[in-house]
Order: C-alpha cells, then sequence, then structure tokens
C-alpha cells in the first residue's frame, strides 16, 4: 500500500488494523486517507463551504494560498465506505520572511459536519505531518485552536517573531517544527513560495 493511501478505524492508532508481517493496513473500516485527485476539488470545496463557511476565503491565510497549489505531495482527502469525501487537509509552501527559510502553512483542516468526532481530522493530521517528515520538510505551521492542536506538538513556543500577512490570533499562530531547530532565527510575514496555479488564456478571434 502507497505511503499515501491507508486506512484508519478512529482516532487512536491502536484502532488501525495493521499486518505484522509487512506493516500494511489489512482490512478496511471506516474511512480511507488518499492523496487528492482533480476530480475531488468539486467534493471538497462544497464540503469546505458547509464545514467552515463562505468566511474562509476571508482569512490571512488564504492570501498564502491564493493563486498557488499545495506542497508537492502533501493534499489529502479522506473518504467514507462509498467513496464520498467527507475530510480534508493541504500543506503549503511558505517563506518566513523576506528571503528566509522555507517551512510549510498547514490548513484548512476540515471534516464533514456529520463526521465529527470519528477521528477523521486527527487521522489526516497525523498523516499529513508524516508525511511532510518524510519528504524532508523542517517546520510546519498552522493558525488553529491551541489545545486541540497541542496534542499533535504545535504550540505558539516560536512563533513570536513571525507573522501572518493580514489579521489573526497571536495564540492561535502555532508551530511544529519536524527538525530541531529549524525555527530558531525565523522572523518575518510569512510569504507564499508554492507552485503558481496555470491559467488558461482564451484566445480572441476578432
Amino acid at each position: 500500500m502507497e505511503n499515501a493511501d491507508w486506512i484508519a478505524k478512529g482516532a487512536n492508532a491502536e484502532d488501525w488494523l495493521i499486518s505484522s508481517t509487512r506493516g500494511e493496513v489489512v482490512s478496511c473500516t471506516a474511512f480511507t486517507i488518499t492523496a487528492e485527485q482533480g476530480s475531488d476539488i468539486p467534493a471538497r470545496e462544497a464540503m469546505l463551504d458547509r464545514a467552515m463557511g463562505q468566511q474562509r476565503r476571508r482569512k490571512s491565510s488564504e492570501k498564502l494560498r491564493r493563486g498557488r497549489m499545495p506542497s508537492a505531495g502533501l493534499a489529502f482527502i479522506a473518504r467514507d465506505a462509498a467513496g464520498v469525501v467527507i475530510g480534508t487537509v493541504r500543506l503549503w509552501d511558505v517563506t518566513l520572511g523576506e528571503g528566509g527559510a522555507k517551512a510549510l502553512l498547514l490548513g484548512p483542516l476540515a471534516v464533514e459536519p456529520s463526521q465529527k468526532g470519528a477521528g477523521v481530522g486527527s487521522a489526516l493530521m497525523r498523516h499529513a505531518i508524516d508525511e511532510a517528515a518524510r519528504l524532508g520538510h523542517g517546520a510546519i505551521l498552522l493558525v488553529g485552536d491551541a489545545p486541540y492542536y497541542a496534542r499533535f506538538g504545535f504550540s505558539a513556543a516560536k512563533t513570536g517573531s513571525l507573522a501572518m500577512p493580514g489579521p489573526y490570533e497571536l495564540h492561535r499562530f502555532l508551530a511544529l517544527e519536524l527538525v530541531e531547530g529549524a525555527l530558531n532565527d525565523a522572523c518575518g510575514v510569512l510569504k507564499p513560495a508554492g507552485r503558481k496555479m496555470k491559467t488558461t488564456r482564451v484566445k480572441l478571434v476578432a
């Protein structure tokens, strides 16, 4: 089974059914996590509207995502047994200040409202963090609820000299180092560094 495709039963690792000989998931249970595909975009956007509302497009983190593509290999979808999209998480390339080191910005993390409490969000988070570390990234930043994200190792301990490009609450600006010391000298306003989306030009005929 590929790294970006696995099956979870709930929020706790002990609930996942793993083969003792090959380390593979051997039982399909509540939901699957796979790499996001282009065909998932309409369902993802509709789910985000239900989970977060239209105001999600006015958040400061949107300024770092607008017109950009997620970091390579770091956009994931959760599906239920019927293949319906019930969760999403994406990570984005950013620069820590002018000419600073590169890092990742996580978000949005969202789950279909009817699936809250089923462990989908936690599984998406753990998978995203593991994949980011495997791909060699040094740190992940996000704006979110500190008590929730603390369980994954996020805190505001190293974000004091960093800032988002827009309004945000200081205590909700959190970071996780995947490489020890990755944020030691980080300072300045986060800037987008990801791949730009390709735009289709329409040729006008006179």
